[in-house]
């Protein structure tokens, strides 16, 4: 059974009216933060205030400054967290004590072993670690959380979950141009240790109304497959599953740190075959992807 957190994750919600967003961003104010913010609020993600230390009372594009997040006059229900890697472990922890249900830590290149510790922390308080090292998601209709291209993305029954970020966008542009609009499209982290896992991304998409089908596009390396096809066998909807870096070299990481094949297990087609085996339609690429939801007809009428 999914744990009950499933239940009450705000990006997920069938009634969103009753459980609207309230998003502080965490450090807000580097460069690249501030680039962020700017296309969050262009989005129309409901920014309660950001959380920099020292600037407390200040304000920065219309956002107010807050030196902690106790400070901010509404509980927020999201956090998303700009800080440098090396950081990431103790702002995830302090937002996992403040109960923070939903987590999204961008950085990459955070320490294994911080991140594992990040990841087990927020487990342990009943919250839901997006990343690190993700672009967040986009749930067309409804607001991004993150740096998914809402022009990429339509409104529609399909969840899209990726581990690679461009294949993420890629995909979500290849869809919408096919008429395939999308539930929810999540990015889970790039990196080898993920907050959450692919499976429980299915776990929590079970229940959910909005959803018809989902599409899992996978990478080589580790064993995050081998799971998610456990998790097809008992899963009720239609699962598209692809796979990148079918002819990728062993031993060799391809792009970041989770890509990187240290076994024939850890390989593209051992892994397709594990989906297939479970029930999965399988694709070798984004456009056999789309073709075969086509097939299903979650084209938008």
């Amino acid at each position: 059974m999914p744990d009950p957190v499933f239940a009450r994750l705000p990006f997920l919600d069938d009634e969103p009216s009753l459980h609207p967003w309230r998003v502080v961003v965490i450090n807000p104010t580097g460069r690249y933060a501030r680039n962020q913010v700017a296309g969050l609020l262009a989005a129309g993600t409901p920014l309660v205030g950001g959380v920099a230390l020292g600037r407390g009372g200040e304000s920065m594009d219309g956002l107010p400054l807050y030196d902690r997040v106790g400070d901010l006059p509404e509980r927020p229900n999201v956090a998303l967290l700009y800080t440098p890697a090396e950081g990431v472990r103790d702002a995830v922890v302090q937002c996992a004590q403040a109960r923070i249900p939903t987590i999204m830590a961008v950085a990459e290149y955070v320490p294994v072993h911080d991140a594992l510790q990040a990841a087990a922390a927020a487990r342990n308080a009943g919250c839901w670690l997006i990343g690190p090292n993700t672009l967040g998601m986009y749930v067309p209709g409804r607001g991004l959380l993150g740096s998914i291209a809402p022009s990429f993305c339509t409104p529609g029954r399909l969840a899209v979950v990726a581990r690679s970020g461009t294949l993420t966008l890629a995909i979500a542009r290849q869809l919408t141009a096919a008429g395939i609009g999308q539930s929810l499209v999540a990015h889970i982290g790039g990196d080898t240790v993920a907050g959450r896992n692919p499976h429980e991304y299915l776990q929590a998409l079970a229940d959910h109304a909005g959803t018809d089908a989902v599409l899992y596009c996978g990478e080589i390396g580790g064993d995050k497959e081998y799971a998610l096809a456990d998790a097809v066998r008992g899963f009720r909807k239609p699962v598209v599953a692809m796979l990148v870096g079918r002819h990728a070299p062993a031993e060799k990481r391809m792009g970041h740190a989770g890509a990187l094949i240290g076994s024939a297990r850890e390989g593209a087609d051992a892994k397709l075959a594990a989906l297939a085996a479970a029930g999965c339609r399988v694709a070798k690429g984004p456009e056999q992807a789309v073709a075969i939801l086509g097939e299903l007809g979650l084209e938008e009428r």
